[in-house]
């Protein structure tokens, strides 16, 4: 008996000196998350919390939630990738050129054009890396130029029309369901457990906070810094493959002119909303995922209750803005 007392009075004092320790304002983006799902809820009421909506916005916000996990690695070394939108369409066209080589109803070929699909990727985020680490060339300037060059050169392969699959297994893997949760959503979980555990467990996640912090401290602590830029790029490379993958299966072809527009501002958005530092140094991979799917609720909420369009871009717009304003009072 009175080890019960001992251990349930020792409880209750862990509790109220967690509860004692917690502040709000260590959590925003979690805080956000709740009010925003709670106010979707009653704007939206009551399709909202219908299963299919929810299950919608699960996939959706993968999509443009997996290239995020990547700039989330780029955006705290210090970086930043504009062609990730473009990357993701010239990778998923060159794929399904690749797949429709073979024959139509080959699992070989899907198996195949997977394994391009990602080391294709990781080609396009080298060339990223090498730009900015080697060349010297400012993150925004180079990926801004190759955000031009993926999208014309699948423009000029493709004859600006819509690269579409003939193999018929390559469209069912992505609108695939698993126990209730689309698949894409099902990589987004496991892509983003596996890069927080990169980002949190790891030397190589370390180093990658301590350039973005302070990139001349970490030069004096023999970090590499070229090598830790570079893995980023690489990284986000391979996740717009992924993110084309599950894009064009689930429709089973690649638009060469609109699939990945603005994908990198959805991208930079989850980041920036999910609490990541644009000065680098700083972010975590959960709050990216919590970013992502905050934004398509957004867009969920303000397409139910009626709202233009055209406001919506406004609306996430001030998000945006609103996100990086706390960010800053957080750090005065």
């Amino acid at each position: 008996m009175g080890y019960t007392q001992v251990k349930t009075g020792g409880n209750a004092s862990g509790l109220a000196g967690y509860l004692k320790r917690f502040k709000w304002s260590d959590h925003p983006t979690g805080i956000a998350f709740i009010l925003l799902f709670i106010v979707a809820s009653i704007v939206g009421w009551p399709h909202f919390l219908t299963l299919g909506n929810l299950t919608n916005i699960i996939r959706q916000s993968s999509y443009t939630g997996i290239i995020a996990l990547g700039m989330t690695l780029i955006i705290i070394s210090g970086g930043i990738d504009l062609s990730v939108g473009s990357m993701m369409a010239f990778v998923g066209g060159i794929t399904i050129f690749l797949i429709n080589r073979f024959p139509v109803d080959s699992a070989a070929a899907v198996v195949i054009a997977i394994l391009f699909a990602l080391v294709f990727g990781a080609v396009c985020g080298l060339v990223n890396g090498f730009l900015v680490t080697k060349g010297r060339i400012a993150p925004f300037i180079a990926t801004l130029g190759t955000m031009a060059i993926f999208r014309s050169l699948i423009q000029y392969f493709s004859g600006a029309a819509n690269i579409v699959s003939i193999n018929k297994l390559y469209p069912k893997f992505g609108p695939y369901i698993f126990l209730g949760i689309p698949v894409p959503a099902w990589v987004f979980i496991i892509l983003a457990v596996m890069l927080h555990l990169l980002l949190n467990n790891t030397r190589f996640g370390r180093y990658v906070c301590a350039v973005g912090a302070n990139e001349q401290v970490a030069r004096y602590s023999a970090i590499n810094i070229a090598l830790i830029k570079l893995v980023p790029y690489i990284i986000t490379g391979v996740m717009s493959a992924v993110s084309a993958l599950l894009w064009s299966s689930r429709i089973n072809c690649i638009q060469s002119s609109g699939d990945g527009t603005g994908y990198e501002l959805e991208a930079i958005a989850a980041v920036v909303i999910g609490g990541t530092s644009m000065s680098g140094g700083k972010g975590t991979i959960v709050g990216t995922v919590l970013g992502a799917v905050m934004l398509m609720m957004i867009n969920t909420m303000l397409v139910l209750a009626g709202v233009s369009s055209f406001l919506q871009q406004a609306a996430r717009g001030l998000v945006i803005i609103a996100a990086v304003l706390l960010q800053y009072n957080n750090t005065k």
